[in-house]
């Protein structure tokens, strides 16, 4: 027998339709989950542009004047050079400070409009000391805070440590979460497929009687599985947004905290997590309901 468009549509709004309550239990489940999943991935990517110019173990960053002299740049970079408690320091120029600057506040378009040339932005050493204990972090930072010609030193503190480390905690708990959750979602659909052709088995046997092949059955219910997952992925794409726009608007106007300022994540990063909510969604909707006809189309 050859499937028809009509056949499919009708068959499949059908099932979803009788079996309404299960269906919607199972929207839920999948619209949680991956809110969930999707919530965790923001979250992963919020702190690491908030903590960006931390990588690679730099504990402080020496901000020179934005009008220093080369003598004063140089004085400092050979002392950074010479201390044996300095391991290795990087220094920025001001295009580089400049796209370092670009990069961290993107997303935050009145600070991008406040500087206009890369010599506003002030020149920086990031430096890597051979001990990371944070009196050894807070003695150096003091030294070198007194230097002719530095504006300012900002150290990796405690906090910005802590940020990294809860919400490395924070999202693996999100993650074990919503795969529990998903699991569930798998199961639910699998039961609500099974549950459809349970009460449809008398016109299903009747269909392999008049010679209907098993995948002109089983499309409708797969159908309905990926609706399922699909809808459930667009709730759970919709909870993402909100999200996003929740705290970006906020964090967007925490005055003089630039930590928090730079932990907005940029559309691109919603947009691509979107994507991949909306592929697990069909991938739990298709997978669910093939375990289903594959198990219990004999009935």
């Amino acid at each position: 027998m050859a499937l028809k468009a009509d056949y499919v549509v009708k068959e499949t709004a059908t099932n979803l339709s009788r079996n309404i309550t299960l269906t919607l239990a199972t929207i839920v489940t999948v619209a949680i989950s991956l809110a969930l999943v999707g919530a965790a991935l923001l979250l992963s990517k919020g702190v690491e542009n908030a903590t960006a110019r931390w990588k690679g173990d730099v504990e402080f960053i020496v901000y020179m004047q934005p009008d220093a002299a080369q003598a004063q740049i140089d004085a400092v970079e050979n002392d950074l050079d010479e201390s044996p408690q300095i391991r290795a320091s990087t220094y920025l120029d001001h295009e580089a400070a400049f796209a370092e600057f670009r990069e961290l506040f993107r997303d935050t378009p009145e600070f991008l409009d406040s500087v206009e040339t890369a010599e506003q932005i002030p020149t920086s050493f990031k430096v890597v000391p051979t001990d990371a204990n944070a009196d050894v972090v807070r003695s150096l930072a003091a030294q070198f805070r007194t230097k002719a010609g530095v504006y300012d030193v900002a150290a990796a503190t405690d906090t910005i440590k802590t940020m990294q480390r809860i919400s490395g905690i924070v999202s693996t708990g999100i993650f074990i979460g919503a795969m529990v959750l998903g699991t569930a979602a798998l199961v639910l659909i699998t039961n609500t497929i099974r549950t459809a052709m349970f009460a449809r088995r008398r016109e299903i046997e009747v269909m392999k009687l008049v010679g209907a092949t098993n995948w002109f059955i089983r499309v409708p219910f797969m159908l309905e599985g990926l609706i399922q997952g699909l809808v459930g992925a667009g709730f759970g794409v919709g909870a993402v947004f909100l999200l996003n726009y929740f705290f970006e608007d906020r964090l967007a106007g925490a005055d003089g905290f630039d930590l928090l300022q730079s932990f907005v994540v940029n559309n691109g990063d919603v947009v691509g997590t979107s994507l991949l909510i909306v592929v697990a969604g069909c991938a739990i909707g298709v997978i669910g309901s093939g375990i289903a006809v594959s198990r219990f189309l004999d009935v």
